[in-house]
């Protein structure tokens, strides 16, 4: 397995936010964690990149790395692409992908102008100015710019049209297609089920359900809960 945590636990003051968790994604796969507002999902894929404290075991690539430092893990190939995020507002586009690359020494941002075309256009806009979809494709982009291995997307499509939100899950696809493995957090379970291979389901914390992503959608308890039948 490229990623496995165990008994993971993350507690905010005297507020555990989640309890004993176990989760695996082999290389090559795009899995989803979906749940509700506040069942934890954030809150496991930031203990899992040691943005928040910890307890429980978390391996990636064969190597334990809890407690390891957050700054160490691009390098090794384990990414997180933030909720809301996360790019340098101050920044033109063309200097968010070049800190993206910065744990390489350097990249071409070549592929990922290929990529979002979009991007190319705005390479020199402050990125800040730029549209919500935009700066989704651009924190995606950068995010690519570090050459990952595993790559943790956290809620991609948040306050994003539907057209774009069609464009982005469109686009996370193609990035899976090409060998990057993904573990994917999102509230629109329905477009995170039908796009992955497996999916785990989160309440209060802990993981209350884990099969096929094409089980998980004929599921009678998933179909109410998160997918409004």
């Amino acid at each position: 397995m490229l990623l496995e945590v165990k008994g993971l636990e993350v507690r905010y003051g005297g507020i555990r936010a989640v309890s004993g968790v176990n989760l695996e994604v082999a290389e090559g796969e795009l899995v989803c964690l979906i749940g509700a507002n506040g069942a934890g999902k954030t809150s496991t894929l930031k203990a899992i990149c040691g943005l928040v404290p910890a307890n429980g075991a978390v391996r990636y690539a064969g190597e334990d790395i809890a407690g390891a430092p957050v700054h160490t893990l691009p390098r090794k190939g384990l990414v997180m692409v933030p909720e809301g995020r996360g790019i340098f507002a101050q920044l033109t586009v063309a200097e968010n992908l070049d800190m993206g690359a910065y744990a390489h020494g350097g990249g071409d941002p070549g592929p990922q102008f290929e990529r979002f075309p979009r991007l190319r256009e705005r390479r020199h806009q402050v990125a800040g100015t730029l549209s919500g979809g935009e700066q989704q494709m651009l924190a995606l982009a950068r995010a690519l710019m570090t050459r990952p291995r595993l790559l943790l997307l956290d809620e991609p499509s948040m306050g994003l049209a539907p057209m774009m939100v069609t464009r982005i899950f469109d686009i996370v696809q193609d990035i899976a297609r090409q060998g990057v493995t993904i573990l994917l957090v999102e509230q629109n379970a329905r477009l995170a089920l039908e796009i992955s291979r497996r999916g785990y389901v989160m309440e209060s914390g802990a993981i209350v359900l884990a099969d096929e992503s094409r089980r998980l959608l004929a599921n009678d308890r998933v179909r109410e809960a998160y997918l409004g039948e």
